[in-house]
């Protein structure tokens, strides 16, 4: 397929990735072929008399080429980053004012592109790896901003702004996540049946009932007052379940990357050689180190805002006269799962279900068998106890969310029609929430 033309080596040769072939084109060249592209180029220069300054004058400005190319594909691709701005307003409001509702408002609209834009790094990345690994990275990074929010919320003392957002990511992930991948996924393509593969969701979906159990015992002993030790035993079982739930996770991704990979394949790759998708549809806009600094530079960016998030929930909820709840379980997970919503949608449009359910169920088990034990275990550790009672109203929500979520997923099969069912029971999630009160307040 590849045309050799003489005394020029082709793009395998010349060790791209992906095997593809290398242009001169400062868009086309990953990041470390086109280093090595230039020094080639100006060892020749000095081959031919030039002087070690000159060869460095090209090192530099090749660099500061991939420098321009990457921010200009990173920040000024996206018409969402104009919200970018909002983040640095936020932070001269708060040092200004004192009207936490202004504060509230503009770092949200100014962590979203970030969290979007963290999306995008990690798909950039994920093309390196296969769709398994590819999922379990979006998941992870896509994460990164609940997580972080989640532990400035735990430092100030805000244990139940912790519980309340991040059963708000789960829910927001499997309802209205998945909801609007499977809804523009079966629109877009609505001529044939989209597949994935069900013996991952079948393993995701055990592990969320297993979370659901964490969760459940500890809010009915509190309920049926059935503690041993009134106030304590509660709090000893939350602690035993966390850990219980890490080792699980940690056997989960053992269990998915290394020992029973082959049954982790997705549909996409079982199709056939033929089905490179990633490689012959599209090929990465950035290179693989291009995108881990990009990574570390973004959620720094968005740990520095969550700290004026969190400060201003109260204030906002005041200001605003909406309940915590509300803001905690639907507006700050809107916020935190902008990647995770761009990324299930774009590749279930491309018909690439198993990377969005790796991305919208995969986010939820991460969050309900990782985020939410460690935030406990880190309690402890700081001296801000948390426990795994999430009251009876929203340990209720959690369940029944997971059993719809898992009776949608059991066929393997998706369609436009469970987007929709899922998208509305997210709505009647919302507006649940919205009249209830915190008993807990």
């Amino acid at each position: 397929m590849e045309t050799r033309v003489e005394g020029k080596p082709t793009g395998e040769e010349m060790g791209t990735p992906n095997g593809r072939a290398m242009h001169k084109s400062d868009d086309e060249i990953p990041f470390d072929s086109e280093i090595n592209f230039h020094l080639s180029e100006s060892s020749l220069v000095e081959v031919r008399g030039s002087h070690s300054g000159e060869s460095q004058t090209v090192h530099h400005e090749t660099l500061a080429g991939i420098v321009y190319r990457s921010i200009k594909v990173v920040i000024f691709s996206n018409k969402l980053n104009l919200l970018m701005p909002f983040g640095p307003v936020a932070i001269l409001v708060q040092k200004l004012t004192a009207h936490l509702g202004w504060v509230f408002a503009l770092s949200l609209l100014g962590i979203m592109p970030l969290a979007e834009r963290l999306g995008y790094a990690t798909e950039q990345l994920a093309f390196y790896s296969g769709d398994t690994v590819g999922g379990l990275l979006n998941a992870t990074f896509g994460n990164a901003t609940e997580f972080i929010i989640s532990i400035y919320a735990l430092k100030s003392g805000m244990t139940r702004v912790v519980q309340l957002s991040l059963l708000g990511s789960i829910l927001s992930n499997m309802l209205l996540v998945l909801g609007c991948a499977f809804l523009c996924g079966g629109i877009v393509n609505h001529k044939k049946e989209q597949v994935f593969n069900k013996a991952t969701a079948s393993v995701n979906s055990g592990l969320l009932l297993m979370a659901v159990m964490g969760i459940l015992f500890p809010a009915v002993l509190h309920y049926t007052h059935t503690e041993v030790r009134v106030g304590k035993s509660e709090l000893s079982l939350s602690r035993f379940s966390s850990c219980v739930m890490l080792v699980a996770y940690a056997a989960y991704l053992f269990f998915q990357l290394k020992s029973q990979r082959s049954l982790y394949v997705s549909v996409n790759e079982e199709e056939g050689q033929s089905g490179n998708n990633s490689n012959d549809d599209e090929s990465p806009d950035i290179s693989k180190w291009e995108s881990i600094i990009w990574l570390s530079v973004l959620t720094a960016w968005i740990s520095i805002l969550s700290e004026y998030l969190v400060g201003a929930i109260e204030g906002a909820s005041t200001a605003w006269e909406i309940p915590v709840a509300f803001i905690s379980v639907i507006l700050l997970p809107l916020v935190g799962n902008a990647a995770e919503h761009a990324s299930a949608i774009m590749f279930a449009m491309k018909d690439k279900l198993d990377i969005s359910l790796g991305v919208a169920i995969g986010s939820s088990t991460q969050i309900s068998m990782f985020v939410i034990p460690f935030c406990v275990v880190i309690g402890w550790i700081m001296g801000h106890p948390m426990d795994l009672n999430f009251q009876l109203f929203e340990t209720a929500a959690l369940f029944l969310t997971v059993i719809v979520v898992a009776f949608m997923l059991q066929e393997g099969t998706a369609n436009y029609f469970k987007g929709l069912m899922l998208i509305l029971c997210y709505l009647i999630v919302a507006a649940s929430f919205y009249v209830h009160i915190d008993s807990s307040e």
